[in-house]
């Protein structure tokens, strides 16, 4: 059904929705696209659809799904915080052994994106342990194709767990500023890797006791003799079943919110590595005489490729707080329809969701988790996809994304917990630890703020404008996604205009001046492109349904989306040219009327989510009256 109306009347007279199809619902949120869209990373020949429990055969989705229902992973909230975190790596170890070849999943970004979003839903601690052993850790091993080859059978089979030491007390985001040093003893043919003060400390990297036997992949600076040949990455044994091995120092952090992790810092007191130990690929390699040469020459240029796996981790980060955020309002709208309050007549019981107050902020959750996810999938194969002269391009988009997913996500948990009252503070009933997880997810592989920051004095002459909007006639459909959408465009070129001026017009010879003058705008400019992607791959999302009234529904749900970050905007794009002043008086209407079609559907809306029943009947929200 397409509507083509732009007054709140006209949306009314349009009359009711036709129920949605939650099976139909679901499938443009968990299949991965088109068939020709979809890349097969194994080096097997097989499959992933060989052993997935989705029955359509067409993602991993349904093989995690399924695999978090099972007993090992109902929630153990009421656990000490050691013992959960003995249990984060019990569940790794289940992972693990359900993996056809665990090589294969390292290599995957599909795959490893889709563990994060369903582990997480119930347990944010197995999602953290899991991106870090497969991803940054076994992914760099496997990353290494110039060394001799490495016995990974360990790491395989998780007799050994992988970890991964990058960042330093002194160095978060300033990776570019490592302090930790691996200088080479060429007479040894070692390397001699030291802390050289207490700001050189590898920050909260999960090295603490529990898991088991621990080696990790660590990031230092490469000396040889006198130079410096900027960050490489080292493959250092850490403890063993007795214990820390000689040279590695290891202290427990204090107790975070959110999932238990074993955070530690970690130093390193002239341990010795042999030469194998070195990481190696076209960015940097290094002879037996300390001879270093490859493809970036510069020292801070390489650093970029020796983390490159830290962009899949931002894909990986954003997933878990997908399935956080999802099934936070899961939660929330099944107890809204559960939950009676007493009612306008004396002595009448009403549930929570018959209130339009209620409704709302939980519906405007359900249409951003909607967009967050369709989002998510679309940069998920653009990264799968991109060229080698696209990379840049594709990590910027890849950082975008994760900043604007993990930021909603924040908001939708915190919503969803306020919404479910003061039980929903206990952490027994599923909602409490999911603000705290997204806050490591938004703080990891990149802050957020500093991300956000490099994509856009990247796009700030790097991009093009996006398109005008052109003059509007007043008859645009307000409920129209591709009218939207160019509005949302031209609120991004707004931005990207005043940035480069902004920037052009600051005093010269003070570069961190000019962009402090233009930082703001730019960052506005990268929520709108943000904003601007997540709209497209909505559209694309609702095209794809070919069953009538539920792609109706999808794409209201869309132009809620869209409204509701229009209308914060309206005043600009009405300065702008881009809006009638009817159209912009018009727009509170046409998101009352939008929320009022679409209320009666939000429990439709969010079983299409497809939280395991097992974690829903779990929790005492949801199954004590």
């Amino acid at each position: 059904m397409s509507i083509i109306t732009h007054t709140p009347a006209d949306l009314a007279r349009t009359g009711p929705l036709a129920p949605p199809d939650v099976r139909e619902l679901s499938r443009p949120l968990f299949r991965d696209g088109p068939e020709e869209e979809r890349t097969d990373t194994s080096n097997t020949g097989d499959s992933w659809d060989s052993w997935d429990s989705w029955d359509d055969g067409d993602t991993t989705h349904g093989y995690w799904r399924k695999l978090i229902s099972t007993d090992l992973f109902a929630p153990r909230t009421d656990a000490s915080p050691e013992d959960r975190r003995r249990l984060s790596y019990q569940r790794l170890r289940a992972v693990n052994a359900e993996l056809p070849a665990p090589e294969r999943l390292a290599g995957d970004p599909r795959g490893l994106a889709a563990l994060h979003e369903w582990t997480a839903v119930v347990d944010g601690a197995t999602a953290t342990v899991a991106g870090i052993h497969y991803n940054l850790f076994l992914g760099s091993l496997l990353d290494d194709t110039v060394s001799p080859p490495r016995d990974l059978r360990p790491f395989l089979s998780l007799d050994r767990v992988g970890t991964f030491l990058c960042t330093e007390r002194a160095h978060g985001n300033d990776v570019a500023g490592l302090e930790t040093v691996a200088r080479y003893d060429r007479d040894r043919a070692e390397f001699v890797l030291h802390t050289p003060h207490e700001g050189a400390a590898k920050f909260m990297p999960n090295t603490g006791p529990a898991g088991g036997p621990k080696t990790a992949v660590v990031a230092a600076r490469l000396l040889v003799d006198a130079e410096d040949h900027g960050v490489f990455l080292f493959l250092v044994p850490l403890r063993d079943v007795d214990g820390l091995l000689p040279g590695v120092r290891v202290s427990a952090l204090p107790e975070r919110v959110g999932s238990p992790v074993d955070h530690c810092v970690t130093s390193f007191d002239r341990v010795r590595l042999p030469r194998t130990a070195l990481l190696q690929g076209a960015h940097g390699r290094m002879d037996p005489d300390g001879r270093v040469t490859g493809a970036v020459r510069s020292p801070r240029r390489r650093i970029l490729h020796t983390i490159g796996r830290v962009t899949v981790g931002k894909l990986c980060m954003s997933a878990a707080t997908l399935g956080g955020a999802r099934a936070a309002l899961t939660v929330a709208v099944r107890y809204a329809h559960t939950r009676t309050i007493s009612g306008p007549v004396l002595g009448e019981r009403v549930v929570l969701a018959a209130h339009r107050t209620h409704q709302a902020p939980l519906l405007r959750g359900v249409a951003t988790a909607y967009a967050m996810t369709f989002l998510h999938r679309a940069v998920v194969r653009r990264w799968l996809a991109h060229e080698a002269e696209e990379r840049a391009e594709a990590e910027r988009l890849v950082a975008v994304a994760k900043g604007w997913i993990t930021w909603q996500a924040r908001g939708i948990t915190l919503e969803a917990r306020e919404r479910c009252g003061a039980r929903a503070m206990f952490p027994v009933n599923g909602l409490a630890e999911y603000p705290a997880n997204i806050d490591g997810a938004i703080t990891a592989e990149g802050d957020n703020l500093a991300v956000w920051c490099k994509a856009g004095s990247e796009m700030l002459f790097g991009q093009e404008l996006a398109p005008a909007a052109g003059r509007p006639t007043g008859r645009e459909p307000l409920t129209d996604p591709v009218f939207l959408r160019r509005l949302l465009a031209a609120d991004e070129r707004r931005w990207h205009a005043a940035a480069r001026d902004e920037l052009r017009s600051a005093p010269g010879g003070d570069p961190l001046g000019r962009w402090n003058a233009a930082s703001s705008s730019a960052l506005r400019m990268v929520e709108a492109h943000a904003v601007g992607r997540a709209a497209e791959a909505f559209t694309a999302a609702c095209a794809s349904v070919p069953h009538a009234a539920t792609r109706a529904v999808l794409r209201e749900l869309c132009a809620l989306f869209l409204l509701e970050r229009i209308e914060p905007r309206a005043g600009l794009l009405l300065a702008e040219g881009a809006l009638t002043a009817a159209q912009v008086t018009a727009l509170p209407g046409v998101v009352r009327e939008l929320t009022a079609r679409l209320a009666p559907y939000l429990q439709e809306l969010t079983e299409a989510f497809l939280v395991p029943e097992e974690y829903l009947s779990s929790l005492p929200l949801l199954t004590q009256r």
